[in-house]
């Protein structure tokens, strides 16, 4: 929806933190998702970017700062003349930017209003991200010009404390040279990062002396970490020492799922890649689902069953046609097979009566569904919405417990067109660490659509059917957790990679590099 423009615009200059998308202050947050036109530093990185567009306005444009300090805040005013909102984000703080803060002297010029939002500083932020306390007396620039650089502040700060400096890869050889130079003893321990904060982040340890060496083949922007605390940081580097760090994890579903999922696993330090192998679509004929609907509404069932998140949606897509809500379902009870389906009907106000206890599947729910009473039960019948390609398993054992059943199909799953070639060679060559599957589904699917992952790549299966039916595609069941949910899948893989991990440093030096290791943590062997 467009929004209507207001006739005074505003421009906010919003510091961009390092580079982790969770580092945005909330007031920053809100300037970009108000936003109507943002100019961004190219140093801001693509995740966090496409982070803020997800949230951002449908119609707000983004676009990168370009020319000088008067050329930017030109464009930001006319912008804010126009009844704009502007935002001119900056990667890490605002007013640590030399060309940024004469952007805002200029605007500060005019009649324009405009705010400065802080966000975290290279230097500290990362810092922290890279596990090294900034004890005692503390130096933190973000370097533009190395040669304009204090040395000898640096040197009194490496002496009293420690020193934190954001500069470029290029600059590391005037900086090792400056240092020294101002009497910084060469050996001094020294922790270098890059793409801070970021999803591969990296940190390498050496000192003053071996700084360059270190860095070969690095590029961009680098933050370099000098003084005595360089060496706890095994102990503190929590970023980089989470369970599935650097980990990429592929993750057949379809989008609307996938994000409980893709958090989670980011939260344990994986990079997930979402791949849709099912669209979830309407049935070919609505006549099924609308008289399962009117049978509700009139009281005709004793049960609804859900199976799945998509059947919890396909019904409540038919009551918000017909006006309908929860009020409706009174009488009714409800049960659901897993805790992400139940998750699903308490979001519309409802709590299930049963959930099983043990297995999340068909035969789970069987084991705990009581038989047909006449006298307990004096409506005899359930409703059960699924998929149209789901299996006769529970409706025949609740038939044979003496239960009428009207088995409607609620949805359809169709396979997902293939995804991009570049992620279809990585899935058959090894390119993903892990492999998480959340349905027998899924499994036809992606090997339908991408072809069967390698051999080198842990499968996750969230239950037995679906570890069935990876056996059966040939594929080999690495992870399965005991209770059938999204949160214990992925901390059966997280588990996994620890054990991995710990196995990896029990091997001998000489075995190790002998190991066929692949993914960036070095965890996988076979």
């Amino acid at each position: 929806m467009t929004r209507t423009r207001k006739s005074v615009g505003r421009i906010s200059f919003v510091g961009a933190g390092p580079g982790d998308p969770s580092l945005l202050t909330r007031r920053a947050f809100a300037a970009l998702t108000s936003a109507d036109h943002v100019l961004y530093d190219r140093d801001v990185p693509i995740a966090l970017l496409d982070a803020i567009k997800a949230d951002a306005e449908p119609d707000a444009q983004f676009s990168p700062a370009e020319g000088g300090p008067g050329d930017v805040a030109k464009v930001l005013m006319s912008a804010a003349r126009s009844g704009l909102r502007a935002v001119r984000l900056v990667d890490g703080d605002p007013f640590a930017v030399e060309p940024v803060v004469k952007e805002v002297q200029a605007v500060a010029r005019t009649a324009v209003p405009f705010e400065v939002v802080p966000g975290v500083g290279h230097a500290a932020g990362v810092a922290t991200y890279a596990g090294v306390p900034l004890s005692g007396v503390r130096v933190t620039a973000d370097v533009v010009d190395v040669q304009e650089l204090d040395f000898e502040a640096v040197a009194a700060g490496v002496a009293r404390g420690s020193v934190s400096l954001s500069v470029d890869a290029g600059d590391l050889g005037a900086l090792r040279d400056g240092m020294i130079a101002a009497g910084v003893d060469p050996t001094t321990p020294v922790a270098l990062t890059g793409d801070g904060t970021g999803d591969t982040q990296y940190t390498s340890t050496t000192t003053v002396d071996g700084l360059v060496s270190s860095a070969l083949g690095a590029a961009g922007r680098l933050v370099v970490l000098i003084g005595a605390a360089i060496p706890s940081r095994d102990k503190l580097s929590w970023w980089e020492n989470r369970p599935l760090y650097g980990w990429k994890v592929l993750v057949p579903r379809t989008k609307e799922q996938a994000g409980v999922m893709s958090d989670l696993l980011r939260s344990y330090g994986a990079i997930p890649c979402e791949v849709p192998t099912i669209a979830v679509e309407p049935p070919r004929t609505p006549a099924q689902m609308e008289r399962a609907i009117k049978g509700l509404v009139d009281g005709r069932y004793a049960w609804t069953i859900f199976t799945s998140v998509n059947a919890v949606r396909a019904v409540w897509e038919k009551f918000a046609e017909h006006g309908l809500d929860a009020r409706h379902f009174g009488g009714v009870k409800i049960a659901c097979v897993g805790e992400a389906t139940a998750d699903a009907v308490r979001a519309f106000g409802i709590q299930p009566e049963l959930i099983p206890a043990g297995e999340q599947s068909s035969e789970g729910l069987l084991a705990e569904f009581s038989p047909h009473d006449e006298v307990l039960d004096p409506v005899g019948r359930i409703l059960l919405p699924r998929a149209d390609i789901a299996t006769e398993t529970l409706a025949a054992g609740l038939v044979e417990m003496g239960w009428e059943v009207d088995d409607v199909t609620a949805y359809r799953t169709v396979r997902a067109a293939p995804p991009p070639a570049e992620i279809r060679d990585a899935i058959k060559t090894g390119g993903f660490d892990a492999v998480l599957f959340t349905s027998s589904s899924t499994v036809r699917n992606l090997v339908g659509i991408a072809g069967k992952p390698h051999a080198r790549t842990v499968v996750a299966v969230i239950g037995p059917k679906t570890a069935e039916t990876a056996v059966e595609f040939g594929l080999r069941m690495d992870v399965q957790p005991p209770h059938a949910s999204v949160p214990d899948l992925v901390e059966a893989l997280a588990t996994y990679a620890v054990e991995l991990r710990e196995k990896l440093a029990a091997m001998p030096a000489k075995q190790r590099r002998g190991s066929k290791v692949q993914g960036p943590t070095a965890l996988r062997f076979r």
